[in-house]
């Protein structure tokens, strides 16, 4: 049923002639028609109580999970802590105790397993998935002073000797120690970003310092988009390669200067 412009009774949609006032609906019928679907749409439009209700649900669940994502990004923070500079730090401890307590054998021998154990805990780590290099230079560190305190306390227990260096000499020896064992960390790292990169294919083309350097002096406009990519993923591999290289060999230089 549909209403009558002129005389407002009701008629039957069917109708071409309204029955009361006589009057022709036929050009009417389609403005009707179309009256009637948009009154339609708009009672089918959501009230905005409701989209007000449905914005507070939306955002209470992005809060739930970015609650749940903090608490599992600390989960993962302290789990890779404990597995990748705990560990480590506990195995070089009990390395210490074997070789220089229990069998009181060459110190070369811890030296040079101080340079090798950190490497693979490192790599594991940056293998995985990508991480912030900064928070894990810091922890690098911690790794290396609590190494180097720790063995000089277990020293002490046994020997009563005093756990911090004595002079400029003994300092020098320690930071040199400390040095070695952080090196070896940081050439894990570099193999395990490098290893990352190569299986998941994520390295950003010329956006290293390096390359930058390189492509300033060589002229990006001179080269064609093919030899440009294929210069820029050579200068990324051996570049950090050379790196890694550099690293192992100031973790050699520093962890054996003293013991050869």
């Amino acid at each position: 049923m549909m209403n009558c412009p002129y005389c407002l009774s009701e008629v039957s949609e069917e109708a071409v002639v309204c029955k009361t006032c006589s009057r022709d609906l036929y050009l009417f019928k389609p403005l009707l028609a179309k009256i009637a679907e948009l009154e339609k749409q708009v009672a089918e439009i959501p009230s905005s109580e409701r989209f007000e209700n449905r914005i507070s649900e939306l955002e209470y669940l992005l809060e739930e999970k970015t609650k749940k994502n903090e608490k599992r990004s600390l989960l993962n923070w302290v789990g890779d802590i404990a597995l990748y500079l705990i560990i480590p730090l506990a195995l070089l401890l009990l390395a210490h105790w074997l070789i220089a307590i229990v069998y009181d054998t060459k110190m070369l021998y811890l030296r040079i397993i101080s340079m090798i154990l950190p490497m693979p805990f490192a790599y594991a780590l940056f293998k995985k998935h990508p991480h912030k290099v900064l928070p894990w230079f810091f922890g690098v560190i911690l790794l290396s002073v609590s190494s180097v305190i720790g063995m000089s306390w277990i020293t002490s227990l046994v020997d009563h000797t005093p756990v911090l260096p004595q002079n400029l000499i003994e300092w020098k020896e320690v930071l040199e120690y400390a040095i070695s064992i952080a090196f070896s960390f940081m050439t894990g790292m570099l193999l395990g970003s490098m290893s990352y990169a190569n299986s998941h294919q994520y390295k950003k083309m010329g956006t290293s310092p390096i390359v930058k350097i390189i492509l300033g002096f060589i002229g990006e406009e001179k080269m064609s988009p093919d030899a440009l990519h294929n210069l820029i993923k050579k200068i990324n591999e051996y570049g950090g390669t050379i790196v890694a290289l550099g690293t192992t060999a100031l973790s050699i230089y520093t962890g054996l200067k003293h013991v050869i």
